[in-house]
C-alpha cells in the first residue's frame, strides 16, 4: 500500500508526464475525431464563363449552393487558371462554353468542363464526382421544366498536374516532409536530451566552446542526413515513381534546407524543456509528428477541419512546407507564387531559433 501511494504521489509531482498522460489521448482524440474525414465542404472552386446566361447562373447558384464548394471568384482566360491554381487559390474551374442556354435548348450539347487540382489526388476525384452529380440533377430537373434532351450536358474532366491520378504524386511529397521533420526535430531533441541524461553534457559546458557552438556541433550532422535524405526521396520519386520537378530544382533544394533548419530549431527548443530521452520523444512526437500527419494537409484536407483545427493546422510548419513542394515540383510555380508560405516558414525559423539559443544560455547558467 505505501508502494502505491509513493507511485501515485510521483506520477501527480511530475507535471510535465501528468500533462502528456491526460493531454494527449484528449487531444488526440479530438483531432482524429474532427480531422479525419475524407469528405469534402467549401473547397475553394472558381468560374470561368464565356455565357453569362440565366442557364450558368442557375448551375453555378446550385453548384455552390451544395455546400461542397466556396465561390472563389472568375478567372477569365486559361492563363488565369493557371496563375490561380500556382498560387492555390481554387482546387477546381468550372468553365461553361459559349452558348450555354441555347445550346441547352435545343439539345445541341452544351461545352461545360471541370478542371480539377490533382496534385491532390483523392481531393481532385471527390470535387469532380460531387460537380458530375450536381449538374446530372440539375439536367433531370431542367429536363422536366422545359423538355430539355439528356444529352444536354456532358461535363469534360480535365486533371491538372497528374492526369493518371496516381497516388505517388500526393505521398512523395508528404513523405519528404514527414522524414525531414522525422530526423530533424525528434532526432535533435533526443540527442540533445541524451547527453543531459547521461550527464556529458557537464563536460561540453565546461569546454571553451560557447553555446552556439555546441548546438551547431549537436544539430549539423542532423541537417546534412536530412538533406541527403530529401535528396534521395526526391531521386526516388522521380526514378521510380516518375514524378517531374516542373520548377526550379535549386529553390525546392533551398526550401528543403529551411525547413530542415526551422525543425532542428524546433527539435532544440524541445531539448531544452525537457530532461530525459522519453520525454523528449514524446513530446516530439505529440507536438510535431502526429499533427504532420493529421493537421498539415498531408493525408486529410485541412478545408476539412473545423474551425479551431484549421488555425491549429496554420501554426503547423509542414502545412506550409507541403504547399511549397506540391507548388514547385507537380505545378512548376516559381518564389512568386509559394512566397507567402516561404516567408511564414522564414519567419517561424526566426523565432524557434531565437527561442532556442536563449533557453539554451539560460539552462548553461
Amino acid at each position: 500500500m505505501n508502494i502505491l501511494q509513493k507511485e501515485f504521489r510521483h506520477i501527480f509531482r511530475d507535471y510535465r508526464t501528468l500533462l502528456i498522460i491526460i493531454g494527449m489521448p484528449f487531444a488526440q482524440t479530438l483531432i482524429f475525431g474532427y480531422a479525419i474525414s475524407t469528405d469534402i465542404r467549401y473547397a475553394p472552386v472558381a468560374v470561368l464563363d464565356y455565357s453569362h446566361d440565366v442557364e450558368t447562373a442557375r448551375l453555378r447558384s446550385r453548384l455552390f449552393a451544395s455546400g461542397y464548394f466556396r465561390d472563389a471568384g472568375e478567372v477569365y482566360n486559361n492563363d488565369g487558371i493557371e496563375q490561380a491554381f500556382r498560387r492555390g487559390t481554387v482546387k477546381m474551374v468550372v468553365v461553361f462554353g459559349d452558348d450555354f442556354a441555347r445550346r441547352l435548348q435545343t439539345g445541341q450539347g452544351v461545352s461545360l468542363q471541370l478542371i480539377a487540382d490533382a496534385s491532390e489526388a483523392n481531393t481532385a476525384h471527390l470535387l469532380t464526382g460531387y460537380a458530375q452529380a450536381i449538374v446530372a440533377t440539375f439536367l433531370h430537373e431542367r429536363m422536366a421544366e422545359g423538355g430539355y434532351t439528356a444529352t444536354g450536358i456532358a461535363p469534360e474532366i480535365t486533371m491538372r498536374y497528374n492526369p493518371a491520378m496516381q497516388s505517388a504524386y500526393t505521398f512523395v511529397p508528404g513523405i519528404i516532409c514527414l522524414l525531414l521533420m522525422l530526423i530533424s526535430c525528434i532526432m535533435t531533441s533526443v540527442s540533445i536530451a541524451r547527453e543531459k541524461e547521461l550527464g556529458t553534457m557537464e563536460a561540453l559546458l565546461a569546454s571553451p566552446l560557447r553555446p552556439t557552438q555546441i548546438i551547431i556541433g549537436k544539430v549539423l550532422p542532423y541537417l546534412v542526413i536530412a538533406f541527403v535524405i530529401g535528396l534521395l526521396i526526391l531521386a526516388i520519386g522521380a526514378l521510380v515513381f516518375h514524378i517531374p520537378v516542373r520548377g526550379n530544382l535549386f529553390l525546392l533544394l533551398g526550401e528543403c534546407l529551411l525547413f530542415i533548419l526551422l525543425a532542428l530549431s524546433i527539435g532544440i527548443l524541445i531539448s531544452t524543456l525537457t530532461r530525459t530521452q522519453q520525454t523528449a520523444m514524446m513530446v516530439s512526437m505529440f507536438a510535431m509528428f502526429l499533427p504532420t500527419l493529421l493537421l498539415s494537409g498531408f493525408i486529410y484536407p485541412v478545408e476539412n477541419m473545423p474551425w479551431p483545427l484549421q488555425w491549429l493546422s496554420a501554426a503547423m510548419p509542414p502545412r506550409w512546407f507541403i504547399i511549397i513542394i506540391k507548388t514547385i515540383m507537380l505545378k512548376g510555380g516559381g518564389l512568386q507564387h509559394c512566397a507567402k508560405e516561404t516567408l511564414i516558414l522564414a519567419a517561424m525559423t526566426f523565432v524557434f531559433l531565437s527561442l532556442s539559443i536563449r533557453n539554451f544560455n539560460v539552462r548553461l547558467k
